[in-house]
């Protein structure tokens, strides 16, 4: 490791995906006198989560009452429609229909309008019937429309913020992997392949690594995260006017994630996924990718049994939809059944970093950790993407108050 000094900064931020971008931007506006480095270990910005994934707007449909991802959600879906708006960044606000497909969803679906009546969101129930007529090649008991829903490419807008960051006076670096992580009582020691620089202040925004920095950081865990392979396909050109509508089956509430769906891309294609199922290597997209060092991680940790045990049918639903294309294809049958198996095209792979408590739950909200000097971003999978800038604003107030106490801690000695 390289153990030239070669930075001093006010703030140093650890990763370039959205998160990570809107927090240096937003933190570069509102203090333009610090200096303020993000570090990304990639060559390029936004090549894991925020890259790899459906591009949705969300609105805020699923998330509990007064929980951080339905605050952030709400907020965050008009900062972003706004930021485009500035930055001439393409979106399509479409709207989303969440389709009922046997009686359980449709009592499911009644839960999520009243959900929606509870976080304030607009939507509308229709029938099957008025289903029909919005979506003729939709299947469905029942649907809720969501209007709000929009389509993105999130990799534009982490770029357009970099952008703006840099124009305000930051500054990043790429192709530098943080390697450790060392607090002192007055900076932060970051050693990195490119380098030891230090810093007064440290955020991580570490997607599927945020548990192993923290770990560098010091922090004592309750949690691990646990990679999920998320498989996408999209369809034949031909089926590009099959849906008006990003559509989405009813989600199992007591899982994080959303069902298999159908998504107008912002250029114009329909993709189909993503599934759900675990993966052996964290940054591993393809299906035979394998990391004996995350595998021993991941079986180590008795969350994962836990966890496991309590969703053992559909952990093997979703194995076995990975392994079996007709399977997979079977879940986006239930609402449109035109689709066939021929009609699916290979699409880049995502990955899901999903924090897992050590007891066995899912941990559904987003999570923060900090120590003295440094904040980390814990759990953030979607509606990350959407609520970046409010979790921008949310790691800054945390990032005052630990100012705010070093300061008074540094009067008291």
């Amino acid at each position: 490791m390289p153990d030239n000094h070669l930075f001093d900064a006010d703030v140093i931020i650890v990763g370039g995906g959205i998160v990570g971008a809107a927090t240096a931007l937003q933190l570069k506006q509102q203090q333009p006198k610090l200096k303020i480095l993000l570090l990304e270990k990639e060559p390029a910005l936004a090549k894991h989560q925020t890259g790899r994934n459906s591009g949705v707007i969300h609105a805020g449909v699923y998330y509990q009452p007064g929980s951080l991802k339905a605050q952030f959600c709400k907020q965050g879906s008009a900062d972003i429609k706004q930021f485009c708006h500035q930055h001439d960044i393409p979106f399509n606000q479409c709207g989303k229909l969440i389709v009922a497909t046997n009686s359980l969803e449709l009592v499911r679906l009644k839960a999520l309008a009243e959900r929606c009546q509870k976080n304030q969101l607009a939507y509308q129930w229709l029938e099957s019937e008025e289903l029909a007529v919005r979506e003729p090649n939709i299947t469905g008991l029942a649907a809720l429309l969501i209007t709000d829903t929009a389509i993105v490419d999130y990799t534009l807008v982490t770029q357009a913020m970099m952008e703006d960051f840099v124009e305000w006076g930051g500054e990043y670096w790429l192709d530098c992997k943080v390697q450790n992580i060392n607090e002192l009582s007055d900076c932060v020691e970051v050693f990195t392949s490119q380098g030891r620089f230090k810093t007064r202040y440290l955020i991580c925004c570490a997607g599927v690594m945020a548990d192993r920095l923290a770990q560098m950081a010091g922090l004592e865990l309750d949690f691990q995260i646990v990679p999920f392979r998320g498989e996408y396909y999209r369809l034949d050109n031909k089926h590009n006017q099959v849906v008006k509508h990003l559509i989405y089956p009813v989600p199992d509430p007591d899982l994080p994630f959303l069902g298999i769906h159908l998504t107008r891309m912002i250029d114009g294609t329909v993709t189909v996924g993503p599934n759900a199922v675990l993966g052996w290597k964290r940054e591993g997209y393809k299906k035979f990718n394998f990391s004996w060092q995350d595998t021993k991680q991941i079986i180590g940790f008795k969350g994962f049994w836990k966890v496991l045990g309590r969703y053992y049918r559909s952990a093997y639903s979703e194995l076995m939809n990975t392994w079996f294309k007709v399977l997979y294809l079977k879940q986006v049958k239930k609402y449109c059944p035109s689709i066939n198996k021929d009609d699916l095209l290979p699409y880049p792979t995502g990955i899901r970093a999903q924090a897992v408590s050590q007891d066995g739950q899912l941990i559904h909200d987003f999570l923060f950790k900090n120590t003295q000097r440094t904040l980390h971003v814990c759990n953030a999978p979607s509606p990350a993407a959407t609520s970046s800038m409010p979790i921008g604003r949310h790691i800054i107030s945390e990032l005052n108050k630990l100012i705010q106490n070093t300061q008074e801690l540094k009067q008291s000695e």
